[in-house]
C-alpha cells in the first residue's frame, strides 16, 4: 500500500496518477474527496481529512509500505516551524507506530547552505524530523518550480512583466512539476533503497530571469521583461495579497538566500537533471495561462518555493 498526500495538488495528483498506472494499491489523504475525479475515487482507498491531523494519519498509515509526503502551503501561518515541522510531527509518530518502511517527501535545495533561508530552512528542519524517526527517507531537493511563474500570469498579460527579489542575471535551476512527480513515483515504486538522503531534481538547464523573460517573449509572441524589486517592496506585495507577515518574511529571506548561493551549490548531473526545458514548459503551460485559458492538466496550486 502506497499512501499519497495532497492528491488533488499540483504535484500530488501527478504522483497519484503515476502509482496507479503502475498497478499499485493506493490510499489517499484528502480533505474533499469530491475533488478527485470519479474514475480515480473508484480505484483508491480514501481517508478524509488533513494529513496534519493525528487521527487522520494514524488511519492512513496503517498497513502502508510507503508514503508520499508534501506539506501543503499555508500562506497565512504565523509560525514557520509550525507550518512545516509542526504540521509533520503527527505523521512522524504515525510512521513509527505503523512501521512504515519508506517516505518520499518534497523539500528544497540548501542542505549545505550556511546562512538563513526562510522557508527553505524550515523545510530542511522538517526533513531532519522525518529522518529522526528511522524511516528510510528521500527528500526531493527542489529549486524553484516553473509553475510559480503562473502566479504572475496576469501581470505578464496586463503589463508584460514579472517581478522578484532575485538578481536579474543570476542563473538558477528550475524544475517543472511533472518532473518532480516523476522522480517521486520512481522512488515510491523502488523498494531497494534505505537510509536518509536528498535527491536533487534540477531541470535540464540553469537560466537567469533575464533569459527567462527573453524566452517568454519569443514563445508568447509579446514583450516580457523581468523587473527586480527591493525586498521590502516584494514583501509588502505578498502581504497585500494575503500572505502573513511571517510567511512573507520567510519567502523574501529564501529569495535573498538564492542570491547568496542557496541553489548554486548542487551540481547538475545526469541523475539530477530532469527533462522539461523552460521553453517547452512556457509553450505548453505558461502560454495558455497568459492567454486566459487553463493549461491542460496543470492545477492552479503552486509551490511556496518561489523563484
Amino acid at each position: 500500500m502506497i499512501v499519497v498526500t495532497t492528491p488533488t495538488g499540483a504535484v500530488g495528483r501527478l504522483v497519484l496518477s503515476g502509482v496507479l498506472a503502475a498497478g499499485r494499491q493506493v490510499r489517499v489523504v484528502v480533505r474533499d474527496p469530491e475533488r478527485l475525479p470519479a474514475e480515480v475515487r473508484e480505484r483508491v482507498e480514501v481517508v478524509r481529512g488533513s494529513h496534519g491531523d493525528p487521527a487522520v494519519v494514524d488511519r492512513a498509515f496503517d498497513g502502508a509500505r510507503a508514503v508520499f509526503w508534501l506539506v501543503p502551503p499555508d500562506v497565512r501561518s504565523a509560525d514557520l516551524e509550525a507550518a512545516f515541522s509542526g504540521f509533520t510531527r503527527p505523521a512522524c509518530r504515525a510512521l513509527v507506530r505503523h512501521g512504515v518502511g519508506r517516505v518520499v517527501g518534497v523539500s528544497a535545495l540548501g542542505r549545505h547552505f550556511a546562512g538563513p533561508a526562510g522557508l527553505v530552512t524550515a523545510s530542511l528542519a522538517m526533513d531532519e524530523l522525518i529522518a529522526s524517526t528511522g524511516v528510510a527517507y528521500r527528500a526531493l531537493a527542489m529549486p524553484a518550480f516553473m509553475e510559480n511563474l503562473l502566479q504572475q500570469a496576469g501581470a505578464i498579460r496586463e503589463r508584460g512583466e514579472f517581478c522578484s527579489v532575485v538578481e536579474a542575471d543570476l542563473r538558477l535551476p528550475a524544475v517543472a512539476v511533472r518532473d518532480v512527480a516523476q522522480a517521486a513515483v520512481r522512488l515510491l515504486l523502488d523498494e531497494g533503497w534505505q537510509g536518509y538522503d536528498s535527491v536533487p531534481v534540477l531541470g535540464p538547464e540553469s537560466l537567469s530571469f533575464r533569459q527567462i523573460a527573453a524566452i517568454a517573449t519569443e514563445v508568447l509572441g509579446r514583450p516580457v521583461r523581468y523587473r527586480r524589486v527591493p525586498a521590502a517592496e516584494f514583501r509588502a506585495a505578498l502581504t497585500a495579497a494575503g500572505m502573513s507577515e511571517v510567511m512573507a518574511a520567510g519567502t523574501v529571506e529564501m529569495l535573498e538566500a538564492k542570491n547568496a548561493g542557496l541553489d548554486s551549490a548542487e551540481p547538475r548531473t545526469a541523475r539530477s537533471a530532469s527533462p522539461t526545458a523552460f521553453r517547452t514548459w512556457c509553450a505548453e503551460v505558461l502560454r495558455p495561462a497568459v492567454a486566459g485559458r487553463a493549461p491542460a492538466g496543470v492545477p492552479d496550486a503552486t509551490s511556496r518555493r518561489a523563484g
